[in-house]
């Protein structure tokens, strides 16, 4: 069983502390739900857990072992952040199994690549270029990315952002089997995810305390 583990975690974003003393644990087949209002700090945490973003002081484990300067693409991460990254001039399928070469060393699996457009519904627009695709299609490519190619931890930013109904329900099967392979996930939103095995992080309980205002 694998675990990912935060401990004591602090964050600066330019000269702002955004969060302090943080701590989480998620192992296998469960998932993590960071909640809080916006600006408290769950797109930072994902980003750090990415590897993308510096601790200030803290720090992250697997399995037991700390996580020393991880740089993206990490073969044990996957991380969706806000921005879907379709390239336009690329075909849907084109833009999945680029992804899925970068992950695996230069080969892509092309069952793999077509069962996953089939995951989100985009095998019918698997020729059609991004730069025709809607915001709701492009977030389902860069989300069948996730499913190309194998990762131990899938980092969800938002993830809901443009979906419809439809696409929704396909992302929590998605991540259902996900999790019943032994995978974690770790995912903000504001969208009511009906997720198995999930726990909540309040990421806004860390945030900074503010000064008290002296009164004149």
């Amino acid at each position: 069983m694998a675990s990912f583990a935060g401990d004591r975690l602090t964050c600066f974003r330019g000269e702002r502390l955004v969060f302090q003393g943080l701590g989480f644990t998620v192992e296998s087949g469960c998932a993590l739900v960071l909640t809080g209002p916006n600006g408290s700090g769950k797109s930072s945490l994902l980003r750090l857990m990415a590897g993308l973003l510096p601790a200030a002081a803290g720090n992250l484990t697997w399995n037991g072992l700390p996580i020393d300067g991880v740089e993206e693409p990490c073969p044990r991460i996957h991380y969706v952040g806000h921005a879907d990254a379709v390239k336009p001039m690329l075909t849907v399928v084109e833009n999945v199994s680029f992804w899925a070469q970068l992950r695996s060393g230069g080969n892509s699996d092309d069952e793999k690549v077509n069962a996953a457009l089939r995951t989100f519904d985009m095998a019918s627009l698997a020729d059609m270029p991004g730069r025709f695709l809607s915001a709701g299609q492009k977030r389902r490519v860069n989300l069948a990315r996730i499913v190309a190619t194998p990762a131990d931890l899938w980092l969800l930013d938002e993830p809901t952002t443009a979906l419809d109904q439809d696409s929704i329900r396909r992302l929590e099967t998605a991540i259902t089997t996900h999790q019943s392979a032994g995978g974690m996930v770790i995912v903000s939103t504001h969208t009511d995810l009906d997720l198995a095995n999930a726990t909540g992080l309040a990421v806004d309980k860390f945030m900074p305390t503010p000064w008290p205002v002296m009164a004149a």
